[in-house]
């Protein structure tokens, strides 16, 4: 029991840091501490012989979770060492901003993978959890239906005229992450812990699957333009504007926000789970 709770202190920690990282534009550094972050969270499960029903599927829900965030810290260790490698010519420099959103969304694409399957194995525990009656469910379940309208409005609003079907079948990881981030947002109301802390954690992931499928609408989409541009248009590959922010801008508080979303959510979740496990073992 001690040591779970020192891991949910190093969790805590380690989360405050990874978001101060974020607000000052460290980006790999706030990788870093969220790999440390959600790997603690990971241990303070596997260490809570007070919830022997629930800790292997939330262990192996945040396990999941700290290898997404790891190989996000690769792949963008990898996007800082190819940076300035483009050719100078229209045609290279075309074909490498092509490439490089093509990695863009096959990275987006398997993090999507990643926060559906670990919101899965989460969700192995819900039927676990004491039940909480039909009032808390049917509030859940509407928080549910809104992130489901929320992510459609969303996709909708997804600048340019691509295709409708291609969209979706691009969207595929992130609209099942939505699916299931909502799902299990809805059950959570029905069976979880006392204080609600599970619901509020499924809540925020379901924010952070909405934002993953708008980003990724807006990335494709990028591509699909660049791939198969309107007649009437004319590229100019080499005169690229900008979707970054200097350090120390608005948006740099922005990033900071997202990570504290995602960091807080998978925290929530977890320690809701083991703690609504425990109100169940208890007679």
């Amino acid at each position: 029991m001690r040591l779970s709770s020192g891991l949910r202190v190093a969790a805590v920690v380690a989360g405050l840091l990874s978001v101060g990282a974020a607000l000052l534009a460290m980006r790999e550094a706030s990788l870093l501490w969220a790999v440390v972050t959600l790997a603690a969270l990971c241990g303070q499960a596997l260490t809570a012989s007070d919830a022997p029903r629930v800790r292997w599927s939330v262990a192996a829900g945040a396990g999941l979770f700290a290898l997404v965030a790891a190989a996000n810290l690769h792949w963008h260790r990898e996007q800082a060492a190819d940076v300035g490698e483009s050719a100078g010519s229209r045609a290279a420099t075309l074909a490498h901003l092509l490439e490089s959103l093509r990695e863009g969304l096959d990275r987006q694409r398997l993090t999507a993978w990643g926060l559906a399957l670990g919101v899965l194995l989460l969700a192995l525990a819900v039927p676990a959890l004491p039940a909480r009656g039909v009032r808390r469910g049917v509030v859940t379940a509407v928080l549910a239906v809104a992130v489901l309208v929320w992510c459609g409005l969303s996709v909708a609003a997804t600048p340019g005229d691509p295709p409708l079907l291609d969209l979706l079948l691009a969207l595929q990881p992130t609209l099942l992450a939505v699916l299931v981030t909502a799902a299990v947002l809805a059950s959570s109301g029905w069976r979880g812990d006392r204080r609600g802390l599970l619901t509020a954690g499924m809540v925020l992931l379901a924010l952070v699957a909405v934002r993953a499928c708008a980003d990724l609408a807006a990335m494709w989409v990028s591509w699909w333009t660049l791939v198969e541009p309107a007649e009437d248009a004319f590229l100019q590959p080499g005169v690229m504007v900008s979707v970054g922010a200097p350090a120390g801008s608005a948006l740099e508080v922005s990033s900071a926000v997202e990570t504290a979303v995602a960091l807080g959510g998978a925290g929530l979740a977890v320690v809701g789970a083991l703690r609504a496990s425990r109100e169940n073992a208890r007679p």
